[in-house]
């Protein structure tokens, strides 16, 4: 899980039509309509590599083009198609970001894989001890962390080779070395 990563849960469709969310508008920049962008990829400015962007409004996605982004210092910026003023541009702030899964790089490395694929995945010991499924991941800065739901909530460290033995999408599945009782 390397940097091409995308960290947030799939939205809603299924297969490659499905929304993965990216990250949310988290402020305007300028009176031009420029919007601050949280941003879930790795590195941050990945976010600007799609378009276009799902905007979930009114409980509906809408598809919105990107026009034009940076990244400035620690900041994301965008320009969508048709937010052309800081007052439209405000309507938009909180909104969710997400694109189409089928948008995502599909020749990941061996190793790698965008969460949103491993949420959901069922988790089981090297004895065949089943530990519950995938809720989500989360960052913790000396590595990234599995949120297993099952009898209890386990936290599971992302270290391959270590606790992470075997990933395999296809039987949806995550085989780990990890005691039950802990």
């Amino acid at each position: 899980m390397e940097d091409s990563r995308v960290t947030k849960r799939e939205s809603e469709g299924d297969g490659s039509q499905r929304l993965v969310t990216l990250g949310r508008i988290s402020g305007l920049h300028g009176v031009l309509g420029w919007l601050k962008v949280y941003s879930d990829t790795r590195p941050r400015e990945n976010i600007l590599s799609y378009s276009p962007w799902y905007l979930q409004q009114d409980g509906n996605w809408k598809p919105v083009p990107l026009e034009q982004g940076r990244r400035q210092g620690k900041l994301v910026l965008a320009k969508l198609q048709g937010c052309n003023d800081r007052e439209i541009a405000r309507k938009l702030l909180g909104v969710p970001v997400a694109v189409k899964r089928s948008q995502l790089q599909k020749n990941l490395a061996e190793d790698e894989y965008y969460w949103t694929d491993l949420e959901g995945l069922q988790v089981v010991t090297l004895e065949g001890v089943e530990l519950g499924r995938v809720s989500h991941l989360m960052e913790t800065g000396a590595n990234d962390v599995l949120v297993v739901q099952g009898e209890r909530e386990r936290l599971l460290p992302w270290i391959p080779d270590q606790v992470i033995r075997e990933v395999n999408l296809g039987q949806g599945r995550i085989t780990v070395d990890w005691d039950p009782e802990f």
